[in-house]
């Protein structure tokens, strides 16, 4: 895709979605955090349902932590590994008060070693909460970026930085929500809603005339 096509791709994502957002539901950077570790392999919809409950008991990393393990789990079971991510969760408030004041840091090194986080958490938390250019490939992004031909790559990594090379400034704090939001309810794995499709016309897709 040429820079003046992926320049009219973001234009047109923009003026369809001005102010896009996560879909997670957080009021607190630690909130956010706690949701983004929780949606690993979860949908959002289903991580939302937990932490409205979750976050009245406990919206703090000392709340959290006097919950322990155990009490925790209870708010959290119905989500996929969530005797993972409890153990995490309760190991990264652990850390965040011991290292950090009990405040999420605006840094991707010491987020990234906060338990349960990796690259993809961490870009999330940088962007929604501390106001970040960066962009987060998970599966949809992934798809998004390689079926249009906005930025090939053969794992996340390289997705990442094609898309940061890429995508122009202007749109580059927004672009992973754009990315996401399309590839969630319009560029979709088994079958992409291409006539609904905004970018349509600009997409490298091959099958793209099979689906229109």
């Amino acid at each position: 895709m040429t820079p003046a096509r992926r320049r009219r791709f973001f234009e047109r994502l923009a003026a369809a979605d001005p102010n896009p957002s996560t879909e997670l539901d957080y009021r607190s950077p630690f909130e956010l955090l706690v949701a983004v570790v929780l949606s690993a392999q979860a949908t959002d919809k289903s991580v939302n349902k937990a932490t409205a409950r979750l976050f009245k008991a406990a919206n703090t990393p000392e709340k959290m932590l006097a919950l322990g393990e155990e009490g925790l789990i209870p708010y959290i079971q119905t989500i996929g590994l969530f005797r993972s991510k409890a153990r995490h969760i309760i190991g990264l408030c652990e850390q965040l008060l011991r290292e950090h004041g009990g405040r999420v840091p605006p840094s991707r090194e010491a987020l990234e070693k906060l338990p349960g986080v990796g690259r993809k958490t961490a870009n999330v938390v940088l962007n929604v909460a501390f106001g970040e250019p960066t962009i987060a490939v998970d599966t949809h992004i992934f798809r998004v970026a390689n079926r249009t031909g906005l930025a090939a790559g053969k794992n996340v990594l390289e997705v990442e930085q094609a898309l940061l090379k890429n995508v122009p400034t202007a749109f580059r704090q927004h672009a992973h929500h754009w990315l996401i939001l399309h590839g969630r309810y319009v560029c979709t794995a088994r079958r992409p809603r291409c006539s609904e499709c905004v970018v349509a016309d600009l997409c490298a897709y091959p099958e793209k005339a099979d689906v229109v």
